[in-house]
Parts: C-alpha cells; sequence; structure tokens
C-alpha cells in the first residue's frame, strides 16, 4: 500500500460514516507511520474573507475573497492546511505532496495569499483526515474506497460539488453503478 501520495481517495457509494459519505480525499502523505489526507469536496460556509477578518490579516490585495474555505476533515478543525501548487521550500511548514504540490501549515502563506504573493494554485482546508498504519490499506481491501492518481484538473480547475464525479471520470468510473461487493478473493 506504499505510494497512495499525491492519489485521490473516492468514497464508495455504500460509505455511509457521516464525516466521509460522498467525498473526495486528497493523500498528502502516506508511509509507514500512517496517512495524512484533506477531504476537498466540501466547502464549508466560511470564505476566505471572512478567515481573513478573523485571522485579522490585511486582505486588501487578495483577488480570490469569495473562495469557500473547505471542511478538510474531522481531525485538528481548528487547523489550518493549505494545498497548492509549487515549491515547499518557500513556506516555514511545508512538505511536498507531489512533484509541483505541497502541503503548508504556516501562517506565512497565509499572509501571502492575502497580500495577492501567494501560490498561483491553492485551496484552503479546515481540519484534516488521518489512518493509522495499515487501516486504510485495510478499508481499501474492505472496497470502501476507490483510488486514482490526482490531478491539477480536480484539484484546481474544477468547482469543490464537482470533483468526486470528475476523478471518478479519470478512471472511466460512474461510482453511482458501483457495487457493495469487492472483486477480489
Amino acid at each position: 500500500m506504499q505510494g497512495l501520495r499525491d492519489h485521490f481517495l473516492m468514497a464508495m457509494p455504500h460509505l455511509e460514516d457521516e464525516n466521509f459519505a460522498g467525498s473526495l480525499t486528497y493523500i498528502c502523505d502516506h508511509d509507514d507511520n500512517g496517512t495524512l489526507g484533506l477531504k476537498l469536496n466540501q466547502p464549508m460556509e466560511l470564505t476566505l474573507e471572512a478567515l481573513f477578518e478573523q485571522l485579522e490579516i490585511d486582505a486588501s490585495e487578495c483577488t480570490s475573497l469569495d473562495t469557500p474555505v473547505l471542511n478538510g476533515g474531522p481531525v485538528h478543525r481548528e487547523r489550518g492546511f493549505i494545498l497548492h501548487s509549487g515549491s515547499p521550500e518557500h513556506w516555514d511548514s511545508s512538505i511536498r505532496t507531489g512533484e509541483n504540490r505541497a502541503l503548508t501549515t504556516s501562517m506565512d502563506i497565509l499572509q501571502a495569499i492575502a497580500a495577492g504573493e501567494g501560490p498561483e494554485q491553492f485551496l484552503v482546508c479546515l481540519g484534516c483526515v488521518g489512518w493509522e498504519p495499515e487501516q486504510l490499506a485495510q478499508e481499501i481491501k474492505d472496497n470502501t474506497w476507490l483510488t486514482v492518481e490526482a490531478s491539477d484538473e480536480v484539484l484546481f480547475r474544477t468547482p469543490a460539488p464537482a470533483r468526486l464525479e470528475t476523478a471518478a471520470g479519470h478512471l472511466g468510473v460512474d461510482l453511482s453503478l458501483l457495487s457493495r461487493e469487492a472483486g477480489h478473493g
């Protein structure tokens, strides 16, 4: 199960957990210590403008004030996670998630976005999701998730409510037609 970093997890239609039903999750980190991800298709009523106001950050140069903040998951709901294009080396607390993608949790990136100097493409999430070692592997074996390599098209150019369907389309799959039964023995 190594190698899920920079992949999407698509919730199978029968997944009824209120935190994950109908969700598309991006895997930021996956190793022997566990898995960290962000749900990407559940916008909150909170916008970047309101977030910047709450944090008392001057956003007079920001051109994305009406962008919704995403519900990234039920873990660390008070923390911001910014998934963005570009290199992690530009920000204080950042890890590489893909060839040209990074996850940053430090305030300097929010200040840069507010000043119109942030990464070209970004998503702001509150909260994240996590799995213990081997937990996600078992859930995939149990036919809870479908996986596909992540793409900038889905991440940054598809509206949040359409991301799950668009990601499934990359596999040629219509999730509404999938069975609850796994196809392995």
